[in-house]
């Protein structure tokens, strides 16, 4: 949302295009939707209120729908990284994509989901 050109934009175009999917729980749609809209991210990406609703639309509806029916917490620092986590288990992700793989730790590794950097995820499209 941030940056149109950087690859985290360019890994969206993949995921539209379906050469990936990622995975969405609904507290995990409420918390995207509540960091979107803070106005940090919104004057950084210039994005109205309405463009953000779009864009969190538009990344809910390419995304797969998880339910949780176990919490694996606490395993995270964050409690926004615990949702993130719980959708990657639940969902059998193969990877939670990230800027902030610090914040994970070995907590994903324990479940079999690698941690990557968005143009890392984007590589992986690619091959």
């Amino acid at each position: 949302m941030r940056s149109p050109t950087g690859a985290s934009a360019a890994l969206l175009l993949r995921i539209s295009q379906g050469f990936a999917k990622p995975l969405v729980s609904v507290a995990l749609a409420l918390e995207y939707q509540a960091t979107c809209h803070l106005p940090e991210h919104r004057l950084a990406s210039g994005l109205r209120e309405s463009d953000v609703d779009d864009f969190i639309n538009t990344l809910i509806s390419l995304a797969a729908p998880v339910d949780i029916h176990f919490l694996w917490r606490p395993q995270l620092r964050d409690p926004g990284d615990e949702m993130v986590l719980e959708t990657a288990v639940s969902g059998q992700a193969a990877a939670i994509v990230t800027f902030n793989r610090r914040d994970f730790g070995s907590a994903p590794k324990s479940f079999g989901i690698a941690v990557l950097l968005p143009g890392e995820a984007l590589k992986r499209t690619r091959q």
